[in-house]
């Protein structure tokens, strides 16, 4: 829902504070106030230009298993290096599972982390969004103080398209799958936290089948399909442009109110909010970003047709609009199946099944995808999930929770090919040398994207905090 919020007062032709301006569904200018327009219009940072233009995130939300995709450890005993056999990528040396085959051609490509840790024990992407792992991690709503996603500095410091968001999460906010059987439930991670609602991310909508019945209660097999759609006034209820209409007329007549109290620049600036907000209701080019038909059929294909294949097929069409920071989230659709990667038991099935297929057919396809189209050098990848997975194969055949260490997988933008960073134990349990925090991956980020790490910006106080939480960028993978 998305409200302009007035003074405590009726407005100068009747008009109450409340509810001034609905519209369903988007959530780009939610919470717009003047003082966080006022942030961003008198903010004198220079628009960050760096050698990544735009990021793309692909969170393996739940917890992936560090053992048994990118750290295998064939010499630990059975019931930690699991049941899955290693093979040889294209980088010498180096070997992941043999149910990424794709993915192991192409490691040559990449820069792999594997030594991610940190202590914040959560389903929340809050942590590897925000490089921030000290907020609540029972926490099933965002907080207006959480610290804002990249995204949201992305806009903030003005990147992106005058006539698009800077920012968007795919297939859904993070815990809409879950919401029919927890009502209210949204992970916190992507949004705006105390720069503001207004640079929150425009959040996608999806209508998910899948391939097949799941053959058990939350740890099934099956895999989602469908694509990612935009709210938009087609699809918005009541939504008809005379309403429209009504409502850029009933804030034109704000307007005038507001410029009896205000005349600073800040103010001005609305009036840019409120064109966009109109552009993406009317408007084209995120329609147009998200009509997957346009695409041959031959390529489609190549991502795979699956829900988190076309995500990813819509997040290269939105690079190409301009749009700095993208994320797809691998949902949770209880009752047909866990979270994606949140494998408490059959692990192995669901690894086998449906997470590694699906991994290893729309990542290749999106960097090769996205090199041929001369764009990888200006995107930055980065592949992970909040946590890893335990060493000890459970009773069920599944892993436990494990943020002790886990992996991340980055390509493009900047990132130096073949590069490998830490090392882990015999097991993989924790960090041998060159630990990472999630707050080093975020810098690192930040850091190809032109925007220093160590920025500070303010607080719902006031009170300046760093973007990325005291994290160092990774110099020996950047190159």
């Amino acid at each position: 829902m998305l409200r302009f919020k007035m003074p405590e007062r009726l407005l100068c032709d009747g008009l109450s504070r409340r509810d001034v301006m609905r519209v369903s569904g988007l959530s780009l200018l939610s919470g717009l106030t003047l003082p966080r327009l006022g942030q961003a219009a008198n903010s004198n940072i220079p628009k960050p230009s760096g050698p990544a233009k735009s990021v793309i995130l692909f969170n393996l939300l739940g917890g992936p298993s560090q053992l048994d995709m990118f750290d295998m450890k064939p010499a630990a005993p059975v019931e930690v290096r699991g049941e899955f056999k290693s093979i040889q990528t294209s980088l010498p040396g180096l070997q992941i599972c043999e149910h990424m085959p794709n993915i192991a051609r192409m490691m040559h490509k990449t820069a792999l982390i594997r030594t991610v840790t940190h202590g914040y024990n959560s389903h929340n992407p809050l942590n590897i969004m925000t490089g921030w792992s000290l907020g609540n991690p029972a926490a099933l709503s965002p907080d207006p103080n959480d610290p804002p996603d990249i995204g949201a500095v992305c806009q903030y410091l003005g990147m992106g398209p005058e006539d698009m968001p800077g920012a968007f999460c795919l297939p859904c906010y993070p815990g809409w799958g879950e919401s029919g059987m927890y009502p209210g439930l949204r992970r916190p991670g992507p949004y705006g936290g105390h720069l503001g609602s207004q640079y929150d991310p425009l959040f996608a909508l999806c209508d998910p089948t899948f391939d097949r019945k799941p053959d058990r209660p939350y740890y099934g097999t099956a895999i989602a399909l469908g694509e990612p759609r935009m709210p938009s006034a087609d699809t918005l209820p009541d939504m008809t442009n005379q309403r429209l209409n009504h409502r850029r007329s009933m804030l034109t007549r704000i307007d005038k109110d507001f410029q009896q109290g205000f005349k600073s620049q800040s103010v001005q600036q609305l009036e840019r909010f409120q064109d966009q907000a109109f552009s993406l209701l009317c408007g084209s080019k995120v329609r147009d970003a998200f009509d997957l038909s346009r695409e041959s059929a031959e390529l489609r294909q190549t991502y795979g047709r699956t829900l988190f294949g076309n995500c990813m097929l819509a997040a290269r069409r939105l690079v190409e609009a301009g749009v700095p920071f993208i994320s797809v989230h691998a949902e949770n659709f209880l009752p047909n199946g866990s979270f994606t990667y949140d494998m408490h038991e059959n692990n192995f099935a669901m690894l086998k099944e449906h997470n590694l297929p699906v991994l290893d057919t729309l990542l290749p396809a999106l960097v090769d995808d996205l090199e041929q189209r001369g764009l990888l050098d200006s995107t930055l990848i980065y592949v992970m999930g909040e946590m890893g997975r335990s060493p000890k194969v459970n009773a069920k055949a599944g892993r436990d929770h494990w943020p002790q260490c886990g992996f991340c997988l980055m390509i493009g933008g900047g990132i130096k090919p073949g590069a490998e960073y830490g090392t882990t134990d015999a097991i993989a349990a924790y960090p041998a040398s060159n630990p990472v925090s999630p707050a080093d991956i975020v810098a690192t980020i930040y850091q190809q994207l032109g925007i220093d790490p160590h920025t500070m910006l303010p607080d719902g106080t006031g009170r300046p905090i760093s973007i990325a939480h005291g994290g160092q960028p990774i110099w020996d993978i950047i190159g």
